[in-house]
């Protein structure tokens, strides 16, 4: 670890890598022990080096956007914890043809293709999550997924190949794709949407954003939707029918807002999520005999 702590100091400076980095700083949920060194590349030049170099030291690694859909252990990630979030930001309109790169904020995202006149990424704006973390969960809001308006991926391979996906190729399903059974990691993303009016997009935009405000416990940290939407229902309706509204272990609440969402009331650990998401898909079962499935994903544990 000390000679691959080097070569990253070397090829990233010291700027860009940061030992002990406590992942609770580092997600949405505001909840994680440290990682060992947390590494942001500037490039995607900068993101394989950084790949090949752990691979080569046989030092896990992971590589995370802006840690809105994870739960970290407490006892934080052994190895590094690779960050697109700053530093690939790159954004290019060209037509109705947008390339972002995979720290792209989809918040951002959809502001500049609204300023641009371009439709399609309405749903987008209230999701708080970056571009390569989007279309490696094919994220979706009210009726809209990134499936609708992705044209093409460009992934790094586990063999350090750079490849672009065509959208057909990536078996985009429910809050899925291929990215993780195949290894890669996404480095950018090809959109084509569609010429519109710019203030008809800001209204949509801000009436979704009121939605949310209106229904979505935004105001705690959390992240995002806890259970996949079970087929034929909806999680944070049985939920709620199980009696479930504010159950709490610890700071980790099921929120009175949106029983779909799982909150950090104030000094939840991961222990504490883990424990209640538990005991409610425990008793969802019991009562209704469905079998809830995390949509948050995981690390260190």
């Amino acid at each position: 670890m000390n000679r691959l702590i080097n070569e990253l100091l070397a090829v990233m400076g010291e700027e860009k890598v940061k030992l002990d980095e406590p992942m609770s700083a580092r997600t949405t949920f505001r909840i994680g022990g440290p990682a060992d060194v947390f590494v942001e590349p500037d490039s995607e030049e900068r993101l394989c080096q950084v790949v090949a170099l752990c691979r080569e030291a046989g030092v896990p690694f992971v590589c995370v956007g802006n840690g809105s859909n994870l739960l970290v252990s407490d006892d934080g990630f052994r190895g590094v914890v690779v960050s697109t979030r700053r530093g690939m930001e790159q954004l290019e309109i060209n037509g109705d043809l947008v390339k972002a790169g995979a720290g792209v904020l989809l918040s951002r995202l959809a502001s500049e293709c609204c300023r641009a006149g371009l439709g399609g990424l309405e749903f987008a704006g209230g999701i708080p999550g970056t571009v390569g973390g989007a279309v490696v969960m094919n994220a979706g809001a009210y009726g809209g997924e990134m499936k609708q308006v992705l044209t093409r991926v460009h992934v790094l391979m586990p063999d350090g190949d750079l490849v672009w996906f065509p959208v057909e190729d990536m078996e985009l399903g429910y809050r899925t794709s291929c990215i993780p059974s195949c290894g890669g990691i996404v480095t950018a993303a090809e959109f084509r949407l569609y010429p519109r009016d710019s203030a008809l997009i800001k209204a949509e935009m801000d009436e979704l954003g009121r939605r949310r405000r209106e229904k979505q416990p935004i105001e705690l940290p959390s992240a995002g939707s806890t259970f996949k939407r079970p087929v034929g229902y909806f999680a944070g309706k049985l939920i709620q029918d199980a009696g479930l509204a504010g159950f709490s272990v610890g700071g980790a609440q099921v929120s009175t807002k949106h029983c779909g969402f799982v909150v950090n009331r104030g000094g939840a650990t991961a222990v504490d999520v883990l424990s209640l998401c538990r005991q409610v898909k425990d008793e969802v079962y019991h009562q209704f005999g469905v079998s809830l499935e995390m949509e948050v994903k995981t690390l260190g544990m």
